[in-house]
C-alpha cells in the first residue's frame, strides 16, 4: 500500500462499541470509512447516516460490493465467530474486539483459517494503551520495579450474560492479556469462583503462579459496579519498586522500595485525551493502522485473545477439579 494512500475500511456492528469504531474511522484522514454492516437493517441505516457511509445488512454483499482493504468488527460477546469466520473466508485483513470468542476450538479455527491467508488478524485490547499502562510497562522494562514478586489485578462492575463464565472471558480477559503484558507469562492457575447472585459464576477469585517465580491475584466480577470509585486496580511489586494503576486511565504511582516519597501522573486540567478511557482505542487505532500500512504485524494480534481464553479455560478447569492447573 502506497505511504500516500487511504486504507478503505468497512465496519460490521451497528451497536455502541461499534459506535467508537465509527467515530473513529470517520475521523482519520488517512482511512477511507466505507460502510457498515449490521443485523437490524433500520439500526444499522440510521447509524450509517450518522457517519455518511453506506448501509448493508448482509456481510457477504458489503464485502463483494466494497471490497475494503481492512474489516473491524464489534459484535455481541458470544456473536463473534461466524462473522469474524465469514471475513477470515472471504480473504480481507482484520480487526475483531475481544473476547475473540467462547469457545477455543473456534478460536483455532480463526487463527488457523487467518495464518493460511498470512492475513492481519488483530484484537482491540485497547487497555493497554492507556497512559498509566504505558507508563508502567515502560518503569518496568527500564528496571525501575526490578524482580517481580507479586502483582494484584482487581475489576468488578455490571454486566448481564446467558454465559456461566461470561465475565471471566468477556471481561476478565484484560485481567489475562495486561498481566501478562507486564508480568510475563501465566504458568498456572488456582481459582474460586461464586455463582451465589444467580445468572453464572459472576465473582471469582484466582491464584496465579508465572513462569519467572512470581505469584499473582485476581480478582473479578459481575456483582459490583462501574460507579464506585477504584473499581479497577493493578499492583506490581518488585525488588526495587512499586507501580500501581488506578481506573485504567485515571493515575499511575511509582515508588521506589523503601520511598515514601512517590511520582504520580494524572491527567491535567487540559488533558481530556488520557483521561477518557475510550481514547485509548483511538491510540491503538494509530498504531494498528500504521503496521498494517507498512506490512508488519499488529501490534496486538488475535492469538492474544486466544492466549486469554486458554488461560480462561484454565481457571474454569481449577475450578472444577479443585486443582492447580498449568497453562
Amino acid at each position: 500500500m502506497s505511504p500516500l494512500s487511504r486504507i478503505k475500511v468497512a465496519l460490521i456492528g451497528a451497536g455502541g462499541w461499534g459506535w467508537q469504531h465509527a467515530r473513529i474511522l470517520s475521523a482519520r484522514p488517512d482511512v477511507d470509512f466505507c460502510a457498515i454492516a449490521g443485523r437490524n437493517p433500520d439500526k444499522t441505516r440510521t447509524r450509517a447516516d450518522e457517519f455518511g457511509v453506506r448501509s448493508y445488512s448482509d456481510i457477504d454483499t458489503m464485502l463483494s460490493t466494497e471490497h475494503p482493504d481492512m474489516v473491524w468488527l464489534s459484535l455481541p460477546n458470544q456473536g463473534h465467530f461466524a462473522a469474524t469466520l465469514q471475513v477470515i473466508e472471504a480473504g480481507y485483513p482484520l480487526l475483531v474486539e475481544k473476547p475473540l470468542v467462547f469457545n477455543l476450538d473456534e478460536g483455532l479455527k480463526l487463527l488457523d483459517e487467518a495464518a493460511k491467508r498470512n492475513l492481519f488478524f488483530a484484537i482491540n485490547f485497547n487497555h493497554r494503551y492507556a497512559r498509566p499502562v504505558q507508563m508502567a510497562h515502560a518503569a518496568i522494562e527500564q528496571g525501575r520495579v526490578g524482580d517481580i514478586s507479586f502483582a494484584t489485578w482487581r475489576f468488578g462492575g455490571e454486566g448481564s450474560s446467558d454465559h456461566p463464565h461470561a465475565n471471566l472471558i468477556e471481561t476478565q480477559c484484560h485481567a489475562f492479556d495486561m498481566i501478562e503484558h507486564l508480568c510475563g507469562p501465566i504458568q498456572s492457575i488456582m481459582a474460586e469462583m461464586t455463582d451465589k447472585t444467580g445468572n453464572g459464576f459472576r465473582t471469582l477469585a484466582l491464584a496465579l503462579h508465572f513462569v519467572n517465580g512470581a505469584v499473582g491475584s485476581l480478582v473479578g466480577s459481575y456483582d459490583s459496579s462501574y460507579a464506585y470509585p477504584d473499581t479497577h486496580l493493578l499492583e506490581v511489586n518488585g525488588s526495587k519498586g512499586r507501580v500501581l494503576i488506578e481506573d485504567t486511565v485515571r493515575r499511575y504511582t511509582f515508588h521506589a522500595t523503601g520511598s515514601e516519597v512517590g511520582e504520580v501522573w494524572q491527567a491535567g486540567y487540559f488533558n481530556d485525551r488520557d483521561r477518557e478511557f475510550h481514547r485509548t482505542f483511538d491510540l491503538h487505532a494509530d498504531d494498528l493502522l500504521q503496521a498494517f500500512r507498512d506490512g508488519r504485524e499488529p501490534p496486538i494480534h488475535a492469538s492474544t485473545g486466544q492466549r486469554a481464553l486458554q488461560l480462561a479455560y484454565t481457571a474454569i478447569e481449577s475450578f472444577k477439579t479443585g486443582r492447580r492447573v498449568y497453562s
